[in-house]
């Protein structure tokens, strides 16, 4: 998937729980809350366990989360489609 259709997908689950999958392996539970050109920003499901920043604190409820550049993205999709 290219960078222009990760963004548009990102763009699209702005504010939705999604699961991201990056090209070193990691994955990350949580909810899209800001997306430009090169970062797509997400607030993790602290419940869920997994990877990232964001697990440790420091963001609070208004935070926009931690940052992954769309680059280093392999696969999104909505979180719905695995956790029901």
């Amino acid at each position: 998937m290219n960078r222009s259709d990760l963004y548009n997908q990102c763009c699209r689950f702005n504010g939705q729980r999604v699961r991201i999958t990056c090209h070193d392996g990691r994955v990350h539970v949580g909810e899209i809350t800001r997306v430009n050109r090169n970062m797509v920003w997400i607030r993790p499901e602290e419940n869920l366990g997994g990877y990232g920043l964001g697990f440790f604190g420091g963001y609070g409820e208004s935070g926009f989360g931690f940052g992954i550049a769309l680059g280093a993205i392999a696969g999104i999709a909505l979180a719905s489609a695995f956790f029901w």
